[in-house]
């Protein structure tokens, strides 16, 4: 199966693969979702890199507590959207699948390990257009056919 794709391909480039995980987190009337700002002002669904050794699960997990102090109930997976992107951050060009998923409850457990994110919540439609990647735009929108 094809999985939907973001960013351009450019011939002759060697990409970097960085497998992530990420989550759409409504609110409790699911009219809003909370999303991260990087340092450099980019809006992302939470979630990251899966580091060696742990699956998608136990990835999401720690990431959720490190980004938002959250413990959380994942819910639906809604599949992987890839995505190319240069880095000029990292001067690297990477091949990012990103797996996404629902999460249906959560509660803060503390506050969150990096301090260095901005958290927000914004209705949904502005949220999709904050996102930085279409991977993550993808996978609200793929929430959404499920809760309207």
């Amino acid at each position: 199966m094809k999985h939907p794709t973001f960013g351009q391909k450019i011939e002759n480039v060697d990409y970097k693969a960085r497998y992530g995980v990420y989550a759409v987190i409504p609110n409790s009337e699911k009219e809003k979702i909370i999303l991260v700002q990087a340092p450099n002002g980019a809006w992302f669904l939470p979630g990251g890199e899966i580091e060696t050794g742990e699956d998608r699960m136990k990835a999401l997990d720690r990431e959720l507590i490190e980004e938002l102090g959250f413990i959380a109930e994942i819910g639906e997976y809604y599949g992987q959207a890839d995505e190319y992107f240069y880095s000029s951050h990292r001067d690297t060009y990477f091949y990012n699948p990103a797996y996404i998923y629902e999460v249906v409850n959560f509660q803060e457990a503390g506050a969150p390990l990096e301090d260095f994110n901005h958290l927000a919540w914004f209705p949904v439609e502005e949220a999709k257009d904050k996102l930085k990647r279409g991977s993550h735009k993808w996978g609200v929108e793929a929430w959404q056919k499920n809760h309207q």
